[in-house]
């Protein structure tokens, strides 16, 4: 398991752009994913996930995100209880719309 539990959106960037192997999951609600999102990630609701859990591979690291990083924290913290290497992205959707993709609608 990595030893942060979160992940800066600068480090991400650079995972997305060497097309790491790893299993990228938004845990917002649907109409959020609508307003905006990264691509490359697979909505599964923090709300859905204790019924989607087998969804998400175990055999590699996880990144969550949400639109702050409250959410994708308890998920990151939820999916290492079950063996998964899970970071939460620090500051979410929101940070990185500031920070990396100003592209990415903030609500």
């Amino acid at each position: 398991m990595p030893e942060e539990l979160e992940i800066d959106p600068q480090s991400l960037r650079k995972m997305l752009d060497a097309r790491q192997d790893f299993f990228f999951l938004d845990c917002r609600e649907p109409q959020e994913f609508e307003i905006a999102r990264i691509d490359g990630a697979t909505l599964i609701p923090m709300s859905e996930l204790q019924h989607r859990v087998e969804e998400i591979p175990k055999d590699r690291p996880v990144v969550v995100y949400c639109h702050h990083g409250m959410r994708s924290m308890n998920v990151a913290l939820w999916l290492r209880s079950k063996s998964v290497d899970a970071q939460s992205l620090a500051g979410g959707i929101d940070r990185w719309s500031v920070e990396i993709d100003p592209t990415v609608p903030r609500y």
